[in-house]
């Protein structure tokens, strides 16, 4: 079978599309670029299902191929690619494991810059420490805690991430602006998900009046982050998202008006709610309801919100966010750094309420590798529910499709099927630590986090070979340090 012209990339090649300052794959030469580019080889598990189910997750090949133009998937399908019309781009994929990119549901990019600290603490204590320190973020910090944070994700097989950031000092700058430029060196997705609090401790809330804005500025604020970067095209890589932070941190005003502001602009909600029983307490002492009503009586259930957490449930809870298709997003890791508990990710599941996982800030989750989640909701799903809690391909469904439906766009992520975006892992199981697994979702959920092989966001490459193609790992940490050392010298905490 002739597959006409090819540049060939072996498991060892570095480069490939999209790739800045890596070898031409063209040898310098006049010859076209390649229009197309071909991943064969490799088990293929497509995560087509639109809910997780007791077949799986949906079509899988033993050993398949996916093909790449203009960004998008064109086919998928089993055994060896058919012939291509003009130049092609082939990666082998033997030996690998190819899924849908990671997209992480939850993540505080700024706080890459605080990890370590109260190691030790519940939910609150845990802010009462850090609060301080954050309000002595800025601009420069949050762009360098961002590109880490975004690079070390993407190392763990993500390409898309809704960042939840609610810290604008007076002094910081346009610290908004940084995480979106971080995005953009990295080359992955970004929700961006613009955050406030009004309700400091003098309010009666959690954090420090230095730490809030007022409710105006906050919103004037938010129309001016959905201004500047919200793109709503199909293959957008930045959105934003209305994001107040908590009920604990802001006030009932705010949450109402934020809702009204993001649907006036057609943009998604997202807040933390139903973390601790701490939080549970003070709802009921405060408003009288637990925080599923309080959220549904301020306007903020529905298919176009998306919660953190949501850790402590009732079952009326659980169906109610079912009804009204409102979204989760599962943070194992950090619930249980935390001591807050684990989401009711089985009965989610089961009253079909969208449920995707979080890394959550690194200051609660250290690790910070959405791949890693996997296969902490998987323990944690079985050790509550029981051991057919959770299968290991309804946590992947979890981790991609589901993720997908929580930051609404289904239709382009979260699975690997003709006209979406080509946003593709490509996990290398070909090693000591995946070997005698057969299968392979098994071996990507159950076994060690594997290394990359090729990790593409809208069919340009990110990763190569378990290495950023845009940044240096090396620079990064360097300037990641030096932002640390930066903050921790401001004294603020």
């Amino acid at each position: 079978m002739s597959h006409g012209p090819a540049t060939s990339e072996s498991p060892g090649a570095s480069g490939g599309p999209g790739t800045k300052g890596g070898p031409s794959t063209n040898g310098g030469d006049a010859r076209p670029q390649p229009s197309r580019t071909v991943i064969e080889g490799a088990a293929v598990v497509t995560v087509d299902a639109p809910e997780p189910n007791t077949s799986g997750t949906g079509t899988e090949y033993t050993e398949g191929h996916v093909v790449i133009e203009d960004g998008r998937i064109s086919a998928v399908g089993p055994g060896a690619a058919p012939s291509q019309p003009g130049p092609v781009r082939r990666v082998d994929g033997s030996g690998c494991l190819l899924t849908p990119g990671l997209v992480n549901t939850h993540h505080h990019l700024y706080q890459w810059a605080t990890r370590g600290y109260a190691v030790d603490a519940t939910l609150f204590g845990w802010l009462t420490e850090l609060y301080p320190v954050w309000a002595g973020i800025d601009e420069e910090l949050t762009g360098s805690a961002a590109a880490a944070g975004l690079g070390w994700t993407a190392l763990s097989g993500c390409t898309t991430v809704a960042d939840h950031h609610y810290v604008f000092p007076d002094t910081g700058g346009d610290v908004l602006g940084g995480v979106v430029s971080g995005a953009e060196r990295i080359g992955v997705r970004l929700h961006a998900v613009r955050g406030s609090m009004d309700r400091g401790q003098s309010a009666g809330g959690l954090p420090p009046d230095s730490a809030v804005e007022d409710t105006e500025s906050a919103l004037r604020g938010t129309e001016d982050a959905i201004r500047r970067f919200h793109d709503p095209a199909f293959d957008s890589r930045v959105r934003v998202a209305v994001g107040p932070c908590s009920p604990f941190s802001v006030s009932g005003e705010l949450m109402r008006s934020s809702a009204e502001l993001a649907r006036r602009h057609g943009v998604r909600l997202h807040t933390h709610l139903a973390e601790t029983i701490d939080e549970l307490e003070r709802c009921d002492r405060e408003f009288g309801c637990d925080p599923v009503d309080y959220a549904e009586r301020l306007g903020w259930l529905g298919e176009d919100v998306w919660l953190a957490h949501g850790v402590h449930l009732s079952e009326r809870n659980v169906a109610r966010l079912g009804e009204t298709g409102t979204g989760v997003a599962h943070c194992p890791s950090s619930n249980g750094r935390l001591g807050a508990g684990t989401a009711p990710v089985r009965p989610l599941l089961d009253h079909e309420a969208p449920v995707g996982l979080g890394i959550d800030g690194v200051a609660s989750n250290e690790s910070g590798r959405l791949g890693d989640e996997l296969h902490q909701a998987l323990l944690l799903g079985r050790a509550r529910y029981g051991p057919d809690a959770l299968s290991v391909r309804d946590a992947l469904w979890m981790g991609t499709r589901g993720g997908a439906r929580c930051l609404g766009r289904e239709d382009e992520l979260g699975s690997l099927e003709p006209g979406k975006l080509a946003d593709i892992a490509l996990w290398d199981l070909d090693g000591l630590g995946h070997a005698g697994i057969g299968d392979p979702v098994a071996a990507l959920a159950l076994g060690p986090l594997p290394r990359l092989r090729r990790l593409l966001c809208g069919g340009e490459t990110v990763v190569a070979d378990a290495r950023l193609v845009r940044e240096s790992e090396r620079d990064l940490t360097a300037e990641l340090r030096r932002s640390c050392s930066s903050l921790a010298a401001k004294g603020v905490g």
